[in-house]
């Protein structure tokens, strides 16, 4: 493993950068540097604080980035070359060398600690913890790196905080988080340290989804509100029951005598139903500077010995009464969940005859709070709407949790097979079909945000052949809502917004969209995503692209750009498709993930572009200006023979050949006609002029 160190040198305005085999690194820091410079800093550090002022030799210590190794670009800036799959966590303020020495030998105890070590300051301590994917892998890409390390961090606080008496100083995640060159005669280091396994995430770490909520076992106080863990609900209710005693008990302060606040605080604790030994725990916590445990502990029995009616009375306020009521109720009757793809509110029943999500309209809004009603509770329809439009309800990507649950790849080739349903005489329909079908895979996971797939297939063939039919069983049933061919280029706003809320969009009839509208299309396909204002909202907001293209006809003259049509894949198809077959979506779909995940390439690269240009030349339309040049003009590559012509001058030439008049508007396109044919040219001072010979 290689880790990268880097030097700024404000003086000279550049910086100097190092990588250093991980062994090499470790003893390094076992040594001071020859000018000092961390004994330097440990010895200034107390004179500092509380200043402004810094340690003038600060910039002289370089930053180690642990979880990646870097490389230099052609401009001389940065770049990833390799993801170590290692979280740096800190823990700092510590009093001195001694705590972090305990510090370093509790993160020693878990295998997963690759290195622990003091930092520069001598008050803090870098622990990095080992990480890698189910295979032993690491991401290969930035962006799925920078991905699996923001959940990897949150994963590795989780574990570690418990084992410190100190808090973890929490920190953003990021592939360069880095610290200082340091000193330390015996870090720890365990270079066979044992990963921790997580599978690659689809997106940042963010509010809970459905999927993680479902998962989540829970442990709700019977007697109390579902969904609260017991502790919470009793630390609730101990801190309404305080708050109630202490206005009982206007001039009491903290350092007066605790027994009166106590008294008041245990019958109404009492009569909320919290258990003895909570009320007991609850107190210490709040009063450990004057509060002695036992003295405590017979105060409260005594109060519960004397007191009646345990649990009889609320000590919650109406509101908060309501809340946790409509809560209750919200959780013990229905499971919500919004649809971040269709932007929806979804909702199911918890009995044993609803098993499908449906949408919650006004209807079920109305519903739902006249339940709620008869249960009692006084809620309005504003707190049901409150609570429905809040984090309570968890989010939902029916797209991410499909690929989720695909499985393992059995290793049998179902995408070709795919492919192969459609009869046709291209031998590289398969290979193509297959990067395409990759990439919508790849842009549905997120994988990349910088372009769209604007690659799209186009089923030509006469009518009957079941393209259309086609097109629809690509996509698996749960994963059918994403599926439209009615694309409506007169309003560009609606087009765009189909890019977030479609996963795969039929271009059905391609012929009938019109040269100005392909101009749209094209760019529509290479878009990544939508800038777009939500009905009644107020600002614009970036909408995440999913939609993928493909396109049927039934004529062979589609493509119109003289520009080049490298964005679609042409395919003449021969007979009718089979489409009454049995697909395994599961598995067709864990190929595509499997592939994805071990790095296999989804785009089209300049030998897949240069098969497309050769093979889409049949299904290019003539215009009637090329054709009128094919009967007067032949190229040649001859310099002896035929002449250099301009455009216009072929175009006049042409214009006295017909008995029509021809259009001086069409000069432009006519000139990127002759480009697309490949007529051997150059630059001079008149232009670009086209080298031909004159038939007649």
């Amino acid at each position: 493993m290689k880790i990268t160190s880097i030097r700024h040198d404000k003086d000279a305005g550049r910086e100097m950068m190092t990588v250093y085999d991980v062994d090499v690194l470790m003893e390094k820091m076992k040594t001071e540097t020859r000018d000092g410079y961390v004994t330097g800093l440990r010895t200034v550090i107390p004179q500092l604080e509380g200043t402004e002022s810094a340690f003038s030799h600060i910039d002289k210590l370089p930053r180690v980035y642990p979880a990646v190794e870097c490389a230099r670009t052609k401009d001389g800036g940065r770049r990833m070359k390799r993801y170590n799959g290692l979280v740096q966590l800190e823990v700092k303020k510590l009093a001195g060398l001694a705590e972090a020495e305990l510090v370093k030998r509790q993160a020693m105890l878990l295998p997963q600690t690759f290195a622990a070590f003091c930092g520069s300051s001598g008050k803090s301590v870098k622990i990095w913890v080992c990480f890698a994917l189910p295979d032993g892998n690491l991401p290969k890409r930035e962006q799925e790196a920078a991905l699996f390390h923001a959940h990897a961090y949150r994963l590795a606080v989780s574990c570690y905080q418990p084992l410190f008496p100190f808090p973890i100083t929490l920190k953003e995640p990021s592939l360069m988080q880095s610290c200082r060159m340091t000193l330390d005669e015996h870090p720890g280091y365990n270079p066979h340290a044992v990963p921790f396994c997580l599978e690659q995430p689809f997106s940042m770490p963010g509010e809970q989804t459905f999927r993680q909520r479902q998962l989540a076992e829970k442990n709700p106080l019977l007697r109390l509100e579902p969904g609260f863990e017991t502790s919470q609900t009793f630390t609730m209710l101990f801190e309404t029951a305080l708050d109630k005693a202490l206005r009982d008990m206007e001039n009491w302060r903290r350092g007066n005598n605790l027994q009166p606040l106590l008294v008041r605080l245990a019958e109404y604790c009492y009569k909320a139903g919290i258990p003895e030994e909570e009320v007991v725990r609850q107190t210490i916590i709040h009063y450990y500077a004057q509060a002695e445990q036992q003295t405590v502990r017979a105060m409260v029995h005594n109060i519960y010995q004397e007191s009646k009616g345990f649990g009889s009375k609320t000590i919650l306020t109406p509101e908060q009464d309501t809340a946790l009521r409509l809560e209750e109720f919200m959780e013990r009757r229905y499971e919500f969940r919004y649809n971040t793809v269709l932007n929806d509110l979804e909702y199911r029943q918890r009995d044993s005859i609803h098993f499908y999500f449906r949408p919650v309209d006004r209807r079920v809004r109305n519903t739902v709070a006249i339940n709620a009603l008869k249960e009692g509770i006084r809620a309005w329809d504003r707190d049901v709407e409150r609570y429905l439009t809040s984090e309570y309800v968890s989010l939902y990507n029916p797209v991410e949790e499909y690929l989720c649950s695909v499985g393992r790849w059995d290793g049998k080739d179902r995408i070709r097979a795919l492919a192969n349903l459609v009869p046709c005489n291209n031998p590289h329909w398969r290979e193509l079909f297959y990067r395409w079908f990759l990439s919508m895979v790849a842009h549905w996971r997120g994988l990349d945000r910088q372009h769209g797939n604007s690659t799209s297939p186009l089923l030509v063939g006469a009518q009957g052949y079941r393209k259309s039919t086609y097109c629809r069983i690509i996509l698996p049933p749960e994963l059918r809502f994403g599926y439209t061919d009615s694309l409506d280029f007169k309003s560009k706003q609606d087009a765009e917004r189909y890019l977030g809320r479609f996963l795969l969009v039929n271009l059905d009839e391609f012929d009938q969209i019109s040269s100005n509208q392909q101009g749209f299309l094209k760019h529509l396909l290479q878009k990544p995503v939508a800038n777009l204002r939500k009905p009644y909202g107020s600002t614009i907001q970036e909408v995440r692209r999913y939609a993928s293209f493909i396109g049927t006809s039934n004529q062979m003259d589609l493509l119109t750009d003289p520009s080049g049509s490298r964005r679609f894949i042409c395919i003449e198809v021969t007979a009718p498709i089979d489409t009454n077959v049995t697909i395994n979506y599961k598995q067709l779909y864990a190929q595509a993930m499997d592939a994805i995940y071990k790095g296999e390439r989804y785009w089209l690269n300049d030998e897949d572009e240069a098969i497309l240009k050769e093979t889409n030349r049949d299904f290019e339309q003539v215009s009637p200006l090329e054709q009128l040049f094919h009967c007067y003009f032949r190229v040649t590559e001859e310099e002896r023979e035929g002449e250099w012509l301009t455009a216009m001058e072929i175009f006049n030439y042409l214009q006295q050949k017909t008995r029509d008049k021809l259009s001086v508007s069409k000069i432009g396109h006519f000139g990127r006609s002759l480009k697309k044919l490949d007529i051997p040219c150059k630059k001079t001072n008149r232009g670009t002029v086209y080298h031909l010979v004159r038939l007649g």
